[in-house]
């Protein structure tokens, strides 16, 4: 009797302990699944804010590229202004200078037949 009682306790000391660490097992793995999923949603977080901020950059960069682009417009129209108004006054000069030296051919040729 006294061999059967001690290889009880024996049994239920041995389950006891294995029962124990295979828990402690199962709880070491459910914080390992929790800390992994927590960090994976960290991550997640981290790439969203590195993502807007990219995006801001992107809108910034895009709207000082179309701000350069207006100016660069500007510019050019004003110096196409100018050269238009540049070239109005050569052609009214050139005009003129082509009246004067008609004028001055036909007096010329005027002074010439009355000196004949």
């Amino acid at each position: 009797m006294k061999k059967l009682l001690l290889s009880t306790v024996l049994l239920l000391c041995l389950s006891l302990t294995f029962t124990s660490c295979r828990d402690t097992k199962n709880e070491n793995a459910q914080d390992a699944v929790e800390n992994a999923a927590d960090e994976a949603m960290n991550a997640a977080e981290e790439a969203a804010d590195d993502a807007e901020e990219a995006a801001e950059d992107a809108m910034d960069a895009t709207e000082e590229a179309m701000d350069e682009a207006g100016e660069a417009i500007d510019n050019a129209a004003d110096a196409a202004g100018e050269a238009i108004d540049d070239a109005a006054a050569a052609t009214e000069k050139a005009a003129n200078d082509a009246a004067d030296a008609t004028k001055k051919a036909a007096n010329d040729a005027a002074n010439a037949v009355k000196g004949n």
